[in-house]
């Protein structure tokens, strides 16, 4: 069934005219050119040079927004047509004849900006949180089938059992690689827009699928090895986003040492670093402050490898929000110095890709986190209002968790009816978002105002907070 829903889909053309305007350059030299230009228009994107041969092979018809305004703004006077692109129209997921499926590079580029075209939204513009893992898990499903693994893929997904026989295994490919991979930008995609609570089951799916690959040994070529192995430590890293966003920190840590685990077997420094941010962050909301710490220098020690500016800055700040856990002022500020040191250098060529989300907004909530640990709260809102006031939209999730920093710090600080005002947002954004981390900080905020409740606006807002509390449980 899975194999002829993607035999209607439309197959993919070259996008020759894209090709030709790249020129002499190599797919990593316009990849670097393409960031370049996504800077200057303040625009985020993590453009490398597999994405260019995405669009250039005609897998991607049509660029996220994101993507577009990059393009436009290197080609004035162009349009998307102009460029070799497809009509948004004609990708989007009801509009396809046929009832063909969506196409996966339309709108879920590397930049996880989600535009309203990209495959989770119906036509009404509304995200369908409860079936796109699901989808995604088909996608996977059928990528597998299509490309030569299938025993492999119905064992992973419960179609077979716990094994393969060695004698019925098939290589791995590019298809399946890329599915995996696929599989990350969709699950942060959704995590954006709706925060962890209720994708968590679900994405688990391809994880098991992804190191049921691995786990395989029938990729021939060492790059295909590579990218699996990093595709699935990324993977294993979303999933464990997942469970820690959404306060099951046990499964949380599983799967982030199962991804440090990945990428010392692969020796990749990236994966490493990665895998220690979030050992780090988990480890600091555990209480284990110690360790976030430690785990937070060693991922530093990783990153150093990696050349990345931005993610030693990251480090820096889980290592800062660590000493702040221990009450240790002067190693916190030591460390936030580091932080901006290596911000102040920008974003650069070796940036990881899942780093799209750490810029300004998350940098100041981070020297948020870091002062509200160490009890100093109006600095602590001063950082929380930068990163609420700096965040794009379309960031849904971490929106609200910004906003919901805000509100808590405000209320420790002396203003009740400010923390009620950012509080009232948050219960407006929590119709779209489900994240255990935001709801909690949002049930400790109001526990705090309650004393201030004489105030008209602690009032309106604590009542709105228990109404809706009511109504969910």
């Amino acid at each position: 069934m899975a194999s002829s829903r993607a035999s209607r889909a439309r197959p993919a053309h070259p996008n020759l005219v894209f090709r030709r305007l790249r020129g002499s350059r190599s797919p990593g030299e316009f990849a670097t050119a393409v960031r370049r230009a996504a800077r200057e228009i303040g625009e985020q994107v993590s453009c490398d040079a597999r994405y260019i041969g995405r669009v250039e092979s005609g897998e991607i018809r049509c660029p996220n927004y994101a993507y577009e305004r990059v393009f436009l703004h290197m080609f004035p006077g162009r349009s998307l047509a102009d460029l070799g692109f497809a009509a948004r129209e004609e990708v989007r997921g009801r509009g396809r004849p046929g009832g063909a499926p969506p196409d996966p590079g339309a709108g879920t580029g590397p930049a996880g900006v989600p535009p309203p075209c990209c495959p989770c939204t119906t036509a009404g513009g509304r995200c369908r949180t409860d079936s796109e893992i699901d989808e995604e898990s088909d996608v996977l499903r059928r990528a597998f089938m299509t490309g030569g693994s299938a025993t492999v893929a119905a064992a992973s997904f419960g179609f077979g059992g716990d094994s393969v026989p060695a004698q019925r295994r098939r290589r791995v490919g590019e298809g399946e690689v890329r599915a995996v991979e696929d599989a990350v930008r969709r699950i942060r995609l959704l995590d954006d827009r709706h925060g962890a609570d209720g994708l968590y089951a679900r994405a688990a799916q391809p994880l098991h699928a992804a190191y049921a690959l691995l786990d395989s040994g029938t990729a021939t070529r060492s790059a295909v090895t590579d990218r699996l192995h990093a595709g699935a430590g990324e993977l294993a890293l979303s999933v464990g986003w997942l469970a820690h966003d959404s306060g099951r920190f046990e499964d949380a840590r599983s799967h982030y040492a199962e991804a440090l685990a990945t990428a010392r077997v692969a020796g990749d420094p990236a994966l490493e670093a990665h895998a220690f941010c979030n050992t780090s962050f988990l480890a600091r909301d555990a209480g284990r402050h110690r360790e976030a710490v430690r785990t937070a220098q060693a991922g530093q020690q990783a990153a150093r490898r990696v050349g990345s500016a931005r993610l030693l800055s990251l480090l820096a700040l889980r290592e800062a929000g660590g000493w702040a856990g221990l009450g240790d002022r002067a190693g916190c500020e030591q460390a936030l110095g580091r932080a901006h040191d290596h911000f102040a250098r920008g974003a650069g060529a070796r940036d990881p890709e899942w780093m799209s989300f750490f810029a300004e907004p998350e940098a100041e909530a981070l020297q948020a986190q870091c002062w509200a640990a160490l009890g100093q709260w109006p600095r602590a809102a001063r950082h929380a209002r930068r990163a609420a006031a700096l965040q794009d939209h379309r960031f849904t999730r971490n929106l609200a968790l910004y906003r919901a920093e805000l509100a808590a710090d405000l209320a420790r600080a002396g203003a009740p009816d400010e923390a009620a005002a950012a509080g009232e947002q948050v219960l407006v954004l929590l119709g779209d978002v489900r994240s255990a981390r935001i709801s909690g900080m949002l049930a400790d905020t109001a526990s705090v105002l309650r004393s201030h409740r004489s105030v008209p606006e602690v009032a309106g807002f604590l009542d709105r907070y228990e109404g809706t509390s009511a109504r969910r449980a």
